[in-house]
């Protein structure tokens, strides 16, 4: 038998398992599990969007708070992505507005080629923010770790969030579930493939959110009290 024949029958032994009921009674009940699949996998973005949606405001409207914690969004060359980029411009903005009084930067610094919270520091200094009022967060490895270490690692618990308009609703619902009373700006960006892979990723990444927000399990790395926020709030 040659290899073509062996897949040629692989593939009409799995169309036969995939056939649908003869009946019509059968059919009813495979459509309804179908239908029930799909609720509950829509479920947790379901959740997660009546739990951050309505706390999303622009840069102009955000209500005040001590602190804004950047998320990070990637290095290219060692410098922040245009995505990332966008993020600090937003952070930059709140603090010349007098929104917030410090900025929280978390990010992957895992490896020591690889350092997002320094780089997101050196742009908003750049961008007017004294060093001072940064504070930077290397353990921030996804956004439970970074939510969870703002309120339990630098004592944050109120802030606003900053992120893209695709990410900061999961944000909004993990820092709640973590004690952290925030809104959030979703900062706008061109609708490029970045931007809806980023948005098909949330439907899937909504799911892990749930089990986080459920459990909220330890970070990654906990690490000691950190008084960092306070100082640069001082």
């Amino acid at each position: 038998m040659t290899r073509r024949t062996q897949r040629t029958q692989w593939i009409r032994r799995a169309a036969g398992r995939l056939r649908l009921p003869g009946t019509r009674r059968g059919q009813r009940r495979a459509f309804q599990v179908a239908v029930l699949a799909c609720v509950l996998a829509l479920l947790p973005a379901t959740w997660m969007n009546a739990a951050g949606g309505s706390r999303v405001r622009t840069v102009e409207d955000v209500p005040a708070a001590p602190v804004a914690v950047v998320f990070g969004a990637g290095l290219w060359d060692g410098e922040p992505s245009p995505y990332l980029a966008h993020r600090l411009d937003a952070a930059a903005r709140l603090y010349e507005r007098g929104t917030v009084r410090a900025v929280l930067v978390t990010g992957d610094n895992s490896r020591e080629d690889y350092d997002e919270p320094d780089a997101m520091r050196a742009y908003l200094v750049a961008h007017g923010v004294p060093a001072g009022r940064i504070v930077s967060d290397y353990a921030g490895f996804d956004t439970w770790d970074s939510c969870t270490r703002a309120r339990r690692v630098f004592g944050v618990d109120r802030a606003v969030l900053v992120s893209q308009g695709f990410h900061i609703r999961r944000a909004l619902a993990l820092c709640g579930a973590a004690g952290v009373e925030a809104y959030g700006v979703g900062v706008d960006d061109r609708h490029d493939v970045t931007w809806y892979y980023g948005g098909t990723r949330e439907v899937f990444a909504a799911a892990k959110a749930a089990a986080e927000a459920a459990v909220r399990p330890d970070p990654h790395f906990l690490g000691p009290r950190e008084d960092g926020v306070a100082a640069a709030l001082r």
